[in-house]
């Protein structure tokens, strides 16, 4: 798929040495068609890494996207050049009287903390009530998806008695809905995070669509609002070392983790760690622009 960005956006190149077709802004003109606009509100602090790990997953459907990366005002990380974000990333303000056939919010290093004492809380909850008028489909991701489910549905989270880290699998609880139209029963997805959704609130609300959980990992993918609203409770954007690099991380801060379960080959932490979820996330990511974005967004907002 032609996906759209700035034509010196660091991303552009690693995607395109991996031979996926990322469109600069100047061919994009010469196309007489109307462009998907997707925002990616990116709250991870490895901005970059994220930035190629998403546009990778969208990149297997024939439509053209138009990306606008977002990130807060209300708080600026510490991991990314502000260079990079003055370049490539806009803020609410500058979009809040704008229209997005998609909108994704990722996941944030911030799940112990209350979501109210998040520093940029107030802000994400402009963006939330912004997106029930001017998005068509928002995917929420990890604790974007545990944000997305607190603010819009009240649903509590709940403390892990620790982290929950490798690459689990799930089973298809809905067969029906096209969100995972092509999954086998079956599949694998990474997850990294301490916390956890109450299924019983879930459940009692009487307003999501469970389409997958784990065993061990507990639910994966909800649908709220016939498409309105998606949640992904892990991270099957992730690429190969992402998992590798946060446990190594973990170490040399002495938190001593636990393995990322099902990760490494034999559990040795010095091996390439096995990819088993690209093919469903790329599945997920497709099915998410092809149905519930592109074929419900008028052509002119």
């Amino acid at each position: 798929m032609p996906i759209k960005v700035q034509s010196d956006l660091p991303a552009k190149k690693i995607l395109e040495d991996e031979n996926i077709f990322v469109m600069d802004e100047k061919r994009a003109l010469s196309q007489d068609i109307r462009p998907l606009k997707i925002a990616i509100l990116n709250l991870m602090p490895l901005k970059e890494d994220t930035e190629v790990q998403l546009l990778r997953s969208l990149s297997n459907t024939p439509l053209q996207l138009d990306i606008t990366f977002l990130t807060t005002s209300s708080y600026v990380g510490k991991n990314t050049a502000t260079s990079h974000l003055d370049t490539f990333y806009l803020t609410y303000e500058d979009v809040k009287n704008k229209k997005y056939d998609g909108l994704i919010i990722t996941g944030a290093p911030v799940e112990t903390m209350e979501f109210e004492d998040v520093a940029y809380w107030e802000e994400l909850t402009q963006i939330m009530e912004w997106s029930k008028t001017n998005v068509t489909s928002t995917l929420h991701i990890c604790w974007g998806a545990q944000a997305g489910l607190y603010y819009h549905y009240h649903i509590r989270k709940l403390d892990l008695s620790e982290k929950l880290s490798g690459v689990y699998l799930h089973q298809v609880r809905n067969r029906r809905e096209p969100l995972v139209r092509g999954f086998d029963d079956w599949f694998y997805a990474p997850h990294s995070r301490y916390t956890e959704m109450s299924r019983e609130d879930i459940e009692n609300s009487g307003r999501f669509k469970i389409l997958a959980e784990s065993k061990e990992a507990g639910l994966f993918l909800l649908m709220a609002e016939e498409g309105k609203n998606i949640f992904v409770l892990g991270h099957p954007e992730y690429d190969r070392v992402t998992l590798d690099k946060e446990y190594k991380r973990d170490l040399n801060k002495g938190i001593n983790p636990d393995i990322p379960v099902n990760y490494y080959p034999e559990d040795d932490s010095e091996r390439r760690p096995s990819l088993m979820w690209r093919a469903h996330a790329n599945t997920l990511y497709t099915n998410w622009v092809n149905y519930y974005v592109y074929q419900n967004t008028p052509f002119e907002w």
